[in-house]
């Protein structure tokens, strides 16, 4: 019997694939569905600082607007029965999910600064929420902020919140921080259970013909795994704290690499949005597969194999694989070229 369980935030998973966070898990049909081919934990769909702050300002004026003339004006307050601000909405949802579903739910936080972090990760806790993850995603563009700045801002926010709430917390972290490994030891040293390796940066795009600056979203490609493959790699050993690998994952290999690298959990979203929700099933037949024909009996026996702390030559990982890969790239091309 082949065992894929592994162990990610303290809670033991079926399975190495986990949904991150996506529209996909609004729709509770979507959530158990997921469930049912094979994911072993769901990350719900974030819920944005600036959501928060927008609704606070928009109930503060609907509160506010007309009271300062007559009496009558008070007809112009909402129904505040009937006023199903965005978190209320996020936390019935959760709550459903939970109920809906067996395996883990996972609250999203998305934001840069504590705000109301704290006070709604103890909402999340109390609506049923197995974890939380903290989503941060914050863009140095003030020249007079350093870099030390911003990392002490994370760690305030996080640590506020780990003490605030009893269930695990994970980091989702971008890969722009200077010193991943000693950023992610003091956030182990705050509190935090878990790294998910990495946010996506969204870069907007120019249109050059309206002059205007756009978004845009592409679907992760395999390519964008490798980053995440190697600070896993680094990382795996030098932490108590488990790591999840996110962005780039669509097939049983990805999985097996990430896994190898030395992650207890492997999370999709781009690939289920390309090939469906069946698409974990497909995966996990591989994976099996792929074990049964290596005579692996448990996915944990493969966790870290590749890790930095476990190979021979580290130099992949290190500077040294900087000049091997040029060099050879380099005699590769001068070769084609006779």
């Amino acid at each position: 019997m082949i065992d894929i369980s592994m162990q990610y935030l303290g809670m033991k998973l079926s399975g190495p694939v986990a949904v991150a966070a996506t529209p996909l898990s609004e729709s509770i049909d979507n959530v158990r569905h997921m469930e049912d081919v094979g994911a072993s934990a769901i990350v719900l769909t974030s819920l944005f600082e600036e959501q928060l702050a927008l609704e606070s300002r928009a109930l503060d004026e609907d509160l506010s607007r007309g009271t300062e003339s007559f009496a009558e004006s008070l007809d112009y307050l909402p129904d505040l029965r009937d006023y199903r601000m965005t978190h209320e909405v996020y936390l019935e949802h959760l709550r459903q999910a939970r109920e809906a579903v067996d395996i883990p739910i996972i609250a999203s936080l998305n934001g840069t600064t504590r705000g109301g972090w704290v006070r709604f990760a103890r909402d999340m806790e109390q609506a049923g929420a197995h974890a939380i993850e903290l989503n941060t995603y914050a863009l140095a563009t003030d020249r007079s902020q350093t870099s030390a700045e911003i990392e002490m801002q994370l760690l305030d926010l996080v640590g506020q919140v780990c003490e605030a709430v009893k269930v695990p917390v994970a980091v989702k972290l971008s890969e722009s921080f200077t010193s991943l490994p000693h950023l992610c030891a003091r956030l182990e040293d705050a509190g935090v259970r878990g790294v998910a390796l990495f946010n996506r940066f969204y870069q907007p795009d120019f249109d050059i013909e309206a002059l205007e600056v756009r978004p845009t979203l592409h679907y992760s490609t395999p390519s964008e795994l490798l980053p995440r493959l190697h600070w896993a790699a680094i990382l795996y050993g030098h932490l108590n704290a488990d790591i999840a690998v996110t962005g780039g994952v669509h097939s049983a290999e990805d999985v097996l690499k990430a896994i190898m690298a030395g992650a207890s959990v492997a999370m999709m979203v781009s690939a289920l949005h390309i090939h469906g929700i069946d698409h974990i099933a497909r995966v996990l037949t591989s994976l099996r597969y792929w074990m049964e024909r290596h005579e692996y009996t448990s996915l944990r026996e493969t966790r870290g194999c590749l890790s930095r702390r476990s190979v021979p030559d580290t130099s992949p990982y290190d500077r040294g694989n900087y000049i091997k890969t040029l060099s050879s790239y380099s005699l590769r091309q001068t070769v084609a070229a006779f």
